[in-house]
């Protein structure tokens, strides 16, 4: 833990009752404004305006424009899933299991941002993650697009993520938005490499769910993985970068 940064604290504890994190943790709001105002890799600043009152969202003004961003969970636990295939796998895990993992997978390390608004009247990347019967929520497959769509191949969320390409092209290059938003580990050393959460072969032949308890429990111990090696990367740019007050 740094002075700004609990990377333990689960959001949904700062949230109201039957309210989202994404938009009324104001704690969240403030990690995210705190960790990604910084430089872009072209020299520019990426200053993010917070809001005062919940929803809460951040605004970017670039010369071209202002984007609205929003808080997105990246990490689905499938505990509260109602769906039977997975809610039987689920019963069968101890409740204080489910509880932990769910927790762990609420705290910043679980969370980037995303542009907020519609356009077009179409899904917006944290909508269609969730919807995309390809993805079903999981942000390592949707790592994978966004990997494939700065090397122009398609890919299941291709469409949805070059509709913001304003948004995604700020970051350049994928290694520079991977290096930007602290995700180093989710990728493959010197590989650049998405590391899946469960072994992949493509969109077409790998089912995204776990289909078993053995499953589950290695998408859960991979998840659990990355989100507290990435709670400790960003506990370090938090100790370098943010020691000496707000950005």
């Amino acid at each position: 833990m740094t002075t700004f940064i609990d990377t333990s604290l689960p959001m949904h504890l700062d949230t109201p009752a039957n309210k989202d994190p994404d938009t009324y943790s104001r704690i969240l709001h403030g990690y995210h404004r705190l960790l990604w105002t910084k430089k872009l890799p072209d020299g520019n600043h990426f200053r993010l305006v917070a809001s005062d009152d919940p929803p809460f969202y951040l605004r970017y003004k670039s010369p071209s424009g202002e984007l609205l961003l929003s808080s997105d969970s990246i990490i689905h636990t499938y505990t509260r899933w109602k769906r039977e295939s997975m809610a039987s796998i689920i019963r069968s895990i101890p409740k204080s299991e489910n509880d932990a993992f769910y927790d762990l997978a609420s705290t910043i390390g679980g969370y980037v941002i995303f542009p907020a608004k519609q356009i077009d009247r179409q899904p917006t990347i944290n909508g269609i993650r969730g919807m995309h019967p390809k993805i079903m929520d999981r942000f390592d497959l949707s790592l994978e697009c966004i990997r494939r769509w700065y090397q122009g191949i398609e890919n299941p969320l291709f469409e949805h993520i070059e509709r913001y390409k304003d948004f995604f092209c700020l970051f350049g290059n994928f290694a520079s938005y991977v290096s930007f938003f602290l995700l180093d580990d989710l990728i493959e050393d010197n590989a650049g490499t998405i590391r899946f959460w469960l072994p992949f072969d493509d969109f077409d032949k790998t089912p995204p769910l776990p289909d078993s308890l053995a499953t589950y429990l290695e998408y859960r111990e991979n998840i659990s993985d990355f989100v507290k090696g990435r709670n400790r990367r960003i506990e370090a740019y938090a100790k370098d970068h943010l020691g000496s007050g707000f950005p």
